[in-house]
C-alpha cells in the first residue's frame, strides 16, 4: 500500500528514472571494460576484401558478354570462310596445275591477306589509341560482310578464276589489320583489372570454340556448295555486328598528345625495349611460320589421307578441339607460377606434334597430333597474351596489340607461304616435318636469347 503523500513503488516515472540510471552505470562499466580490453589486446586492423575473380563475377559483366559473343560468331564466320576459300582455290587450281603448284596457290591466299595487314598495322594501332574502339570493330566487320558476299556471288555464278578471289583476300586482310588492335585493346576496358586473366582465357575459348565448330560446319556446307558456306559466314558477321552495337561502356581511350608519327614511334619503342613483350610475340612469329602445317590441310585431306571435304573439316577442327580442352582448364584454373617455362614448353610440344602429323598416314593419328598441336598452342598463346596485356598500359594497348597482331598474322600468313613453298620443293610431308623441327629449334634459341621471358613467373 502506498503511503499518504508519497509515491508508490510502481510509479512509472520513478521506474523509468531508475532504469535509465542503471543503464548509464552498465554502459559506464562496459565502456571501462572495453578500454581495458583494447589496451591489453588490441584488435588487428580490418583488411580490404579480396576482389571477386570467379567466373560468376565475369559473367555479370554485360558488355563483356556482348564482346565475347561477337568474338565467337566472328571467329565462326572467319573459319567457315577460310575452309571454303582454301578448298575452292585448291579445286580451281587442280584443274590446270599439279599438287605442289596447287598447294602453293592455296598458300598465296595467306600472302594476299598479309601484305595489306603488314602495311596498315601501325596506322591501325595508332587509330585504336585515338578513336572509339567499338566503332572501328564495327566498320571492319562491315567490310568483312561485303567481302564474303562477293565470294558468295563468285561461287554461285560458277566463276572459276583465281584473281578475283585474291582481290577479295586483300580487302579482308586490310579489315583484319584494323580489327585486331581495336578488339585486342577493347577487351580489357570491359572488365575490372582483377578479372583480366580470366577474361583472356575466355576470349581464347571464344576463338577456339569458333575454330572447332567453324571448320566442321564449313566442311558440311562445302558438301552442298561453296556458295552456301560463304552465305553462312555472312550471316554470322551480321550477328557479330549487332552484338558489338549492344556494348554500352565507353571504349574510346584517353587522348594522347603528339602527332600520329610520334605515337607510332612510341609504340614501336615500347615493344622493342620491353623484352618480355618482344620476346613472347617474336617467339610466336618464328615458331608458327615454321610450324604452319595447317596451311597444307587441303593437300593432306585430298592427296595424302584421301578423306575428302568432310575429312578436311575434321582436320581443320582438330587443333581447336585440343585448344578448347586446354582453354577450359585454364579458364577454371589460371596459371599462377612458372609462366615463362610453361610457354616455352607449349611451343616445343607444338613443333613435336607438327612432326608427328607430317609423318602420319593414319587418320586417327593425324587427328590426335593436330589436337595436341592445338592444345600446346593454346597454352603458349594464353601465357603470351596475359603477359602482354598485364604489362601494357591502356593508353598503349592499341599500338602494342597492332604490333602483336601483325606478328601473329605474319606467323599465320607467312607460315602458309613457307609451307606452300617448301611443299613445292619437298612435298607436303617433307614440309610439315621440316617446319615442326624448325619450331623446336626456335624454342631452344629463344629460351637462350630471352632469359627474362624464360624466368617470367607470376601471371598477376
Amino acid at each position: 500500500m502506498a503511503e499518504a503523500g508519497g509515491i508508490g513503488p510502481y510509479d512509472p516515472d520513478v521506474n523509468e528514472i531508475d532504469g535509465l540510471m542503471r543503464q548509464t552505470r552498465l554502459r559506464r562499466f562496459a565502456s571501462r571494460g572495453r578500454v581495458r580490453a583494447e589496451m591489453s589486446d588490441p584488435a588487428p586492423p580490418a583488411l580490404p576484401p579480396e576482389p571477386d575473380t570467379s567466373t560468376r563475377a565475369l559473367l555479370r559483366e554485360r558488355d563483356y558478354l556482348c564482346f565475347w559473343g561477337a568474338r565467337f560468331v566472328g571467329t565462326l564466320g572467319v573459319q567457315i570462310q577460310a575452309v571454303a576459300l582454301g578448298w575452292q582455290v585448291y579445286a580451281i587450281a587442280r584443274q590446270t596445275m599439279s599438287v605442289g603448284e596447287s598447294a602453293f596457290m592455296v598458300s598465296m591466299i595467306g600472302l594476299a591477306q598479309f601484305v595489306p595487314l603488314f602495311l596498315l598495322t601501325l596506322l591501325a594501332g595508332e587509330t585504336a589509341d585515338r578513336r572509339t574502339r567499338k566503332h572501328i570493330a564495327m566498320i571492319t566487320l562491315g567490310i568483312d560482310i561485303v567481302s564474303v558476299l562477293i565470294l558468295f556471288f563468285l561461287a554461285i555464278k560458277g566463276i572459276h578464276a583465281l584473281w578475283p578471289i585474291f582481290v577479295v583476300a586483300v580487302f579482308f586482310g586490310a579489315s583484319r589489320a584494323f580489327m585486331a588492335p581495336a578488339t585486342g585493346a577493347m577487351g580489357p576496358m570491359l572488365v575490372p583489372r582483377p578479372l583480366l586473366p580470366r577474361a583472356i582465357a575466355w576470349n581464347a575459348l571464344a576463338w577456339q570454340a569458333g575454330s572447332i565448330v567453324g571448320p566442321a560446319l564449313g566442311g558440311l556446307l562445302l558438301v552442298h556448295s561453296a556458295g552456301l558456306a560463304f552465305g553462312g559466314a555472312a550471316v554470322l558477321y551480321v550477328v557479330g555486328l549487332l552484338l558489338l552495337s549492344a556494348i554500352r561502356r565507353p571504349t574510346k581511350p584517353e587522348a594522347q598528345p603528339g602527332s600520329r608519327l610520334e605515337l607510332i614511334k612510341e609504340g614501336l619503342a615500347y615493344v622493342w625495349n620491353n623484352k618480355i613483350v618482344f620476346g613472347s610475340i617474336s617467339l610466336d612469329l618464328f615458331a608458327v611460320i615454321l610450324g604452319g602445317a595447317t596451311a597444307l590441310l587441303p593437300v593432306f585431306a585430298r592427296d595424302v589421307l584421301h578423306i575428302g571435304p568432310g575429312g578436311f573439316g575434321l582436320l581443320r577442327a582438330s587443333p581447336a578441339i585440343g585448344a578448347t580442352l586446354v582453354g577450359l582448364y585454364l579458364a577454371s584454373q589460371p596459371i599462377r607460377r612458372h609462366a615463362g617455362r610453361i610457354m616455352f614448353a607449349g611451343v616445343f610440344v607444338f613443333g613435336a606434334a607438327t612432326v608427328v602429323f607430317g609423318l602420319s598416314k593414319l587418320v586417327w593419328l593425324s587427328v590426335a597430333s593436330l589436337a595436341v598441336l592445338g592444345g600446346a598452342d593454346m597454352l603458349s598463346v594464353y601465357v603470351r597474351q596475359t603477359l602482354v596485356q598485364i604489362v601494357t598500359p591502356d593508353a598503349m594497348r592499341g599500338r602494342v596489340s597492332a604490333v602483336s597482331g601483325v606478328f601473329i598474322s605474319a606467323s599465320n600468313e607467312l607460315g602458309e607461304v613457307e609451307s606452300g613453298a617448301v611443299a613445292w620443293l619437298l612435298g607436303p610431308v617433307g614440309a610439315a616435318v621440316f617446319g615442326g623441327l624448325g619450331a623446336m629449334v626456335v624454342t631452344g634459341t629463344w629460351a637462350w636469347l630471352f632469359p627474362a621471358l624464360r624466368k617470367a613467373d607470376r601471371l598477376e
